[in-house]
């Protein structure tokens, strides 16, 4: 008998099966050692289109809204067909006694295992191998520690939950706004609220008026005191003008050690903020990278939330330091805290990423670079992480001058700590004079008014948006919410990269930031979308529904109804927006007046359409009374058609006799179809 091993990408069934020491290479998949090992590719199967459930659905109309499938289908795509029939035949093996899910240990990974088990119609028990790391090592203990497959059915639901939902509102959203607003309008769950945080930076950027502010500050021997802010300048030289040629009596002075203890490791989204920051990286490049050092078994597992390794890690810790440490080409540090980063409480499906222990030995240089940068981060973090607090000196002084108050800080670093892993300049000390006490006094050398101003918001960045993805709605969330935000760290980079490619956001560059910023169709979207699809609360509350599908205390039924109702209401209830024309000018040609509105009839790779929401005037290009006759509906010939209502067409085919004739066509348009007549003569 066999046990069959389902992997979501060959490169990993690769590596489980050096592991596991299968070395027969057959189509499509591994065999040996009692092992048969396969793969994926991804997802072999996925939610069916619309038009899979009636043929009607291929044209898009409001009447036919909202689609609700009761029997949901999957279709495998056309590329895939060749592996998941593989798949499907090893599934159903008479000598497979069970099965191995060992795609990506995640929502998605379980969702690819699950639907192509059950579309191959198989029933065997399903293990689970469940890993953060692809050394060999990992994978063998994951394969002597195989968990029941059951364990994670409630994974599965969420999974599937959460790809039907956003097809439900992807589908019936999308539609309806398209159709109501005569141009496709890509709607979804997710990338429609973080479409919002971006459309409305910008347009608190837009309204924000600057506030001038004024501070005078103090020059005492080299050592600069500063006043508080003031708004009215006039105020603001009237104070240093009482300070010109006085002295300043030291009110106080205050001592105060600080304590800054280390950062804690990363977990996908920090990793990929700060790859931002400092590398300019955007999100999805970033995971593409961890990706790729996860399968080369340098990198521990990329989709993660958790900050923290477990409890039973703690005594692996100086090794994957030492790892750490090889990598950046640095010493480690002499004294390694190991339980500060251990904390199974924090820790969820995945523990935090780090460099594997292999990382040590293995050729930096030969990394490409991006893989070589990120893998370096991920390390400098571990360092950090294990290190004592970073403790510093500071002083504050107060000081009284014209009878308005002025301070000053001083800083000295007494035990740099962790900081001396930071990747960016390390704090630096600005000491004050020494021998400063209360009730001395000291002379004023110069004095001067310094004018600022309140400053805009800042254009998001991907590390900024991806910090507001995070926390949005975080504040109106149960306490015990396990996911609040906007998606989830495996899926906010694809969210960005959707946006972006659909021409609803780019990328622009000042100076070394880069800036997300929305097209004129995303900020016109945003403008038509009522607030159930763009609030940044109710996306964090349906991933916070899911995470209870997850664990079993809320059913799939009521999870999918309150999706069901949501979209319902929003087809039943959408009106458009009084003067939308405005929004979306038409970026297509005019062909010329529609008959029966007077709007723009545009061409389209169907027909010729006209543009206005409500109006259903079109000439369709396959019209059996031009193919008839042998001619085309060119554009040419729906131009005359529409100017004049007739066209002159020379050379028309007879069917009854075989031969060419000139005629005129005359259009005809009752209001609910166009027709045409053909008239001889002058017409």
């Amino acid at each position: 008998m066999h046990k069959l091993v389902v992997t979501e990408k060959p490169s990993v069934a690769m590596s489980i099966a050096a592991a596991l020491g299968v070395k027969e290479r057959r189509d499509g998949y591994m065999e040996g050692n009692g092992w048969l090992i396969s793969w994926c590719v991804g997802h072999l199967a996925e939610l069916s289109d619309a038009e899979t459930y009636d043929p009607k659905y291929a044209k898009w109309r409001r009447e036919d809204l909202p689609i609700l499938p009761e029997n949901w289908r999957f279709t495998i795509g056309k590329d895939k067909r060749g592996q998941f029939d593989t798949l499907r035949t090893l599934l159903r093996r008479e000598d497979v006694s069970e099965v191995v899910n060992a795609c990506d240990a995640g929502r998605e990974g379980e969702l690819i295992f699950r639907t192509a088990y059950y579309l191959a119609g198989c029933t065997k028990p399903i293990k689970r191998l469940w890993i953060s790391s692809m050394e060999d090592t990992a994978i063998r203990d994951g394969f002597a520690n195989l968990r029941p497959g059951e364990d994670y059915d409630g994974l599965h639901q969420a999974a599937l939950c959460r790809s039907k939902a956003d097809w439900l509102v992807g589908i019936n959203a999308t539609r309806l706004f398209s159709v109501l607003y005569g141009r496709t309008l890509n709607i979804g769950r997710v990338v429609s609220p973080t479409l919002a945080l971006i459309v409305q930076r910008e347009a608190e950027i837009a309204t924000f008026e600057p506030v001038p502010f004024y501070t005078v500050e103090l020059d005492c021997g080299g050592m600069t005191l500063t006043g508080e802010r003031i708004s009215v300048k006039k105020d603001a030289s009237a104070i240093a003008a009482s300070c010109e040629g006085s002295a300043v009596t030291v009110q106080k002075v205050e001592y105060r050690e600080k304590s800054e203890k280390a950062p804690a490791l990363y977990d996908l989204t920090t990793l990929q903020r700060e790859a931002n920051r400092q590398l300019s990286f955007t999100a999805q490049q970033t995971l593409d990278y961890l990706q790729a050092l996860y399968e080369k078994k340098l990198c521990t597992y990329p989709r993660t939330d958790s900050r923290f390794l477990t409890d039973d890690m703690e005594n692996t810790v100086p090794n994957l330091v030492s790892a750490a440490a090889a990598v950046c080409g640095l010493d480690a540090p002499g004294e390694i805290f190991s339980a500060q980063v251990c904390s199974s409480k924090k820790v969820t499906d995945h523990h935090a990423i780090v460099p594997t222990k292999g990382a040590a030995a293995a050729d930096i240089a030969a990394l490409p670079l991006g893989e070589r940068e990120v893998l370096r981060l991920v390390s400098l973090a571990l360092l950090r992480a294990v290190c004592p607090p970073c403790r510093s000196a500071e002083t504050t002084v107060t000081a009284e001058c014209g009878g308005h108050s002025f301070t000053v800080k001083g800083k000295v670093i007494l035990d740099t700590g962790w900081k001396a892993y930071a990747d960016r300049e390390p704090s630096k000390d600005s000491t004050l004079p020494d021998g400063l006490t209360e009730g001395m006094t000291l002379a004023v050398d110069a004095v001067q008014v310094r004018q600022g101003k309140t400053t805009p918001p800042k254009h998001f960045t991907e590390d900024s948006i991806l910090a507001s993805m995070e926390n949005a709605g975080a504040g109106d969330m149960p306490e015990d919410a396990e996911r609040k935000g906007i998606g989830t760290p495996a899926t906010r980079a694809g969210i960005l990269e959707k946006l972006v490619s659909s021409g609803l956001v780019e990328r622009k560059k000042a100076q070394k930031i880069t800036n997300l910023l929305p097209t004129q169709a995303g900020s016109s979207l945003v403008t038509v979308l009522p607030e159930v699809l763009q609030s940044p609360l109710l996306t964090a509350e349906w991933e916070h529904r899911l995470g209870e599908v997850e664990r079993g205390t809320r059913s799939t039924e009521d999870f999918m109804s309150g999706i069901a109702a949501l979209v319902t209401e929003l087809v039943e209830t959408y009106q458009p927006v009084s003067g939308w024309e405005v929004l979306f000018p038409s970026v297509k040609e005019r062909v010329g007046p529609c008959p029966r509105c007077g709007g723009a009839v545009t061409e389209s790779r169907k027909g010729f359409f006209c543009e206005s929401p409500n109006c259903r005037f079109v000439l369709w290009k396959d019209s059996k009374f031009f193919s008839a006759k042998k001619k085309a509906l060119t554009k040419a010939v729906a131009a005359a058609l529409l100017k004049n209502g007739k066209v002159q067409l020379k050379g028309c085919w007879s069917e009854r006799t075989g031969k060419t004739y000139d005629a005129t066509v005359i259009l005809e348009d009752d209001g609910e179809r166009a027709n045409y007549k053909l008239v001889f003569g002058n017409g």
